[in-house]
């Protein structure tokens, strides 16, 4: 059997990783497995497929922020991975991010309408659904379940400076509701429910959990705390790849600034720019993939906390857990579903005496007091294994 998966990257970030997951099982189970892909990569398990270059992608990006025509490019590209699919046969196609620059969907899902095979679709944001964007709830803009028009969110991924929404819409509608074999999964229930609003709704659509290696993220001992100066510190962790506004910066500034001297926040990601305007007790890292030294972050923190109000998941939220670290949420889209008054704290947006409670109660029990039921919480619900073998067992269950 051949499996062949598209996604933006391989083998990097969390969508590549997953992607990278799936593969190696299946080749584990006696399988082929092909990654098609556009951008960055990293070695992989999987035969890889370079869809396009830099060139394509410059153009395809240009055409994106000029007209708002986010994945009409790279035709010569999508023509050459249609004829590299129509060569390989692959016996199941698994769609995660098609968007990046890298592919014309128009063209694939005009050739996925007539290939008589299962069509998996991942949905790892809301840009399938959308005129434009891939998260609304910043914004809170409901448009995308009638019709998008005059996109007030044009400044966001994918940013451009016209509006085309209202085109991009009708394109996407038109394009992917045009399949008989396609099956939508979504990482949460909140994206589920989502979709089932959306004009994606009358194709099946099951959820499958995003989850995390457990075996290496765990517990694990760190001298972070040494080399940042905070020995003697209550650290409160969070990770973003980027702090874009929905990530909640300000909200942490705030917090800051009601916090005394015995509190240190650690924000990764963070840029240069950001950096300058972070108060004294606010510790800003810039992103990294080195996984050891966030696993040596997750463990060293007594808190973490996500003030995001735009999660299809929260990766982090559960890779800090399986290192034993509670966690405090807002009670936006996906986060809350992670939590449970034994691991952390769900509290309503923008609530930060609620926040500084819980805060105080991890400070006076101890990090301890959570940790054990933090790990087994990851270990019952969202161990990466669960994730992908559930993958599999679907491909079995759609062969047959």
């Amino acid at each position: 059997m051949k499996v062949l998966q598209i996604n933006v990257v391989a083998n990097s970030g969390s969508t590549g990783k997953i992607s990278e997951k799936i593969g190696s099982l299946a080749i584990d189970k006696g399988w082929v497995s092909y990654i098609a892909y556009g951008r960055w990569y990293n070695p992989s398990r999987s035969t890889l497929i370079k869809i396009g270059n830099k060139f394509d992608i410059l153009c395809h990006g240009f055409k994106s922020i000029l007209c708002d025509k986010h994945g009409y490019g790279s035709h010569k590209a999508t023509k050459k991975l249609i004829s590299t699919i129509i060569k390989i046969q692959p016996d199941i196609i698994h769609l995660h991010n098609i968007h990046g620059y890298y592919l014309n969907f128009e063209l694939l899902f005009k050739f996925l309408s007539t290939y008589g095979k299962p069509i998996i679709w991942t949905l790892h944001d809301c840009w399938s659904y959308t005129g434009h964007c891939v998260h609304y709830t910043a914004i809170n803009c409901q448009k995308w379940k009638v019709q998008c028009d005059h996109c007030p969110h044009l400044l966001s991924y994918p940013i451009a400076i016209t509006d085309n929404s209202n085109n991009n819409y009708q394109k996407k509608k038109t394009c992917f509701t045009n399949l008989k074999n396609l099956y939508i999964i979504t990482v949460s229930e909140w994206l589920k429910k989502e979709v089932e609003q959306s004009f994606l709704k009358n194709y099946p659509i099951l959820k499958i959990n995003n989850g995390v290696d457990t075996k290496l993220f765990k517990p694990t001992s760190s001298n972070i705390r040494e080399k940042l100066g905070i020995t003697d510190k209550f650290i409160i962790l969070s990770v973003a790849t980027n702090w874009i506004k929905g990530k909640g910066l300000k909200d942490f500034i705030n917090l800051a600034q009601r916090l005394n001297d015995t509190y240190r926040i650690i924000l990764v990601g963070i840029n240069k720019i950001q950096k300058v305007s972070l108060p004294p007790n606010i510790i800003g890292i810039s992103k990294t993939e080195n996984v050891h030294e966030l696993i040596q972050l997750y463990s060293a923190a007594d808190l973490y906390i996500s003030f995001s109000i735009e999660e299809t998941f929260g990766l982090t939220i559960i890779e800090s857990m399986a290192c034993g670290t509670p966690a405090l949420v807002y009670d936006s889209t996906a986060c809350r579903e992670l939590i449970n008054e034994k691991v952390g704290k769900v509290i309503k947006v923008k609530d930060l005496n609620s926040a500084i409670d819980f805060i105080s109660k991890v400070k006076s029990l101890g990090k301890d007091f959570f940790s054990e039921a933090c790990r087994n919480h990851i270990l019952q619900h969202y161990t990466e294994e669960k994730t992908i073998s559930n993958y599999i067992s679907l491909y079995n269950q759609l062969l047959k």
